[in-house]
């Protein structure tokens, strides 16, 4: 009787659930895990609140980021066996599929083997970030040498991941945050600049950087109201990727800078590229071939958690202390 999270309705942290439910069995084309540690989202907290792009079929399971050790598989399942150590990519939707708990079942597609000098812990930190980030800058911005990118809420996971991409790419990563306690720890983390917004100018600092050029890249999670500034920091020609919004209030266009400047300005998700299995591959071997040279390395919260602590790992996630992956262990 592994225990499993749920949530019954929708709401802050404390509707989250932990029951005692029977072993399920894995159908065609599926896996079961035995889960060793878990990667948490924001996505997974806005699924949980009502606020995300998916709406949740209640009583609702929850998550998408595990680590653990195949012990089941469904008929036609090919590309793993019981006994194999594994992570979950998010390449599956949170209604169907949640891998909160001591037990997960996921789509065959959404596993893979992590490398084995890594923990179960760094193990369920790798995908959503790696991915998002590298599809992002790489996939879709074409981020070279030489060009600067602002990358936002840059202490999030996925954007302590941008800064290691974009330095691996040669380009100059400019990160942001809302307030100065985490600036030295993202200079730390490779940033080549950090602007505090909450004391300084976002724009003015953008182009003192870049030498009144502005930056080639934006890479942004927030959204809403501040896409002008973005906007105003960025170069001729630039594209500005959105890939979230954790500012929920209305993001007006930035109709004349993106006019003056001929900027691109593109949304996406991560299930834009790992629900297409050649566009996966792709990220996940240039995931693989930056573990293993050392230019990408899980950064992890040093704060921790246990499976029976999941309601205070959400408000932790919402407090937006954290530095790096929140990992729960189970």
């Amino acid at each position: 009787m592994p225990k499993i999270v749920r949530f019954a309705k929708t709401g802050g942290p404390e509707v989250l659930e932990i029951f005692d439910e029977p072993l399920a069995q894995p159908k065609a084309g599926e896996v079961r895990l035995k889960v060793d540690a878990l990667g948490l989202n924001r996505a997974e907290a806005m699924f949980r609140a009502g606020a995300y792009l998916e709406v949740p079929s209640l009583p609702s399971r929850l998550g998408y980021e595990a680590a653990g050790v195949v012990d089941a598989v469904g008929e036609g399942v090919t590309n793993c066996k019981a006994g194999d150590r594994v992570s979950t990519i998010p390449a599956f939707g949170l209604s169907a599929y949640g891998v909160y708990g001591q037990s997960a079942i996921v789509p065959a597609f959404a596993v893979a083997a992590y490398p084995e000098n890594l923990s179960p812990s760094q193990g369920a930190a790798i995908w959503m970030q790696y991915v998002t980030a590298w599809f992002g800058l790489i996939g879709l911005g074409k981020l070279t040498k030489g060009q600067s990118v602002i990358i936002t809420a840059a202490s999030s996971s996925v954007g302590l991941a941008a800064i290691q991409i974009a330095k691996a790419a040669g380009a100059i990563a400019i990160a942001t945050t809302r307030k100065p306690d985490k600036k030295a720890a993202l200079l730390n983390a490779g940033a080549d600049h950090v602007i505090v917004t909450e004391e300084e100018d976002l724009v003015k600092r953008s182009l003192d950087i870049t030498g009144s050029k502005g930056a080639n890249l934006i890479f942004d999670p927030v959204a809403g109201p501040g896409l002008e500034s973005l906007a105003n920091a960025s170069a001729q020609g630039a594209t500005i990727l959105v890939y979230g919004a954790l500012d929920n209030r209305p993001a007006p266009y930035p109709l004349f800078p993106a006019l003056q400047k001929g900027l691109s300005i593109r949304a996406f998700t991560l299930f834009e590229c790992s629900t297409i299995p050649e566009v996966l591959e792709r990220g996940k071997r240039y995931v693989y071939d930056g573990l293993a040279s050392g230019a990408l390395h899980p950064i992890i919260d040093p704060k921790s958690f246990v499976l029976d602590q999941i309601a205070d790992a959400h408000r932790y996630m919402e407090s937006n202390v954290q530095f790096g992956k929140i990992v729960v262990t189970v």
